[in-house]
């Protein structure tokens, strides 16, 4: 990935694939997949004034289902978001 600080609160984050199959084997068209709520950190931005971000490039995440701003950097899809956005590290 291209050279990328995120400035102040804000994380890149890699989407997770989205599922391509229930729990009993059933095939989910693309026209029927829910939007991934779970990602991993490609980047922090190092925080506000008096508060440090608190999670780390690799930590996986889940954020809010409409969370981020869709970006395209060398082919590849990512979220921009606040770490407010964030919900947990799993």
């Amino acid at each position: 990935m291209a050279s990328i600080t995120p400035l102040h609160d804000r994380v890149i984050v890699k989407p997770a694939a989205a599922e391509e199959k229930t729990a009993s084997g059933i095939i989910i068209p693309d026209t029927a997949k829910e939007k991934p709520q779970r990602g991993t950190v490609i980047a922090a931005g190092p925080g506000k004034k008096d508060e440090p971000t608190t999670v780390k490039q690799g930590d996986t995440v889940l954020y809010s289902k409409y969370a981020g701003t869709e970006i395209s950097i060398e082919g590849e899809d990512y979220l921009i978001m606040r770490e407010s956005d964030l919900l947990a590290i799993v």
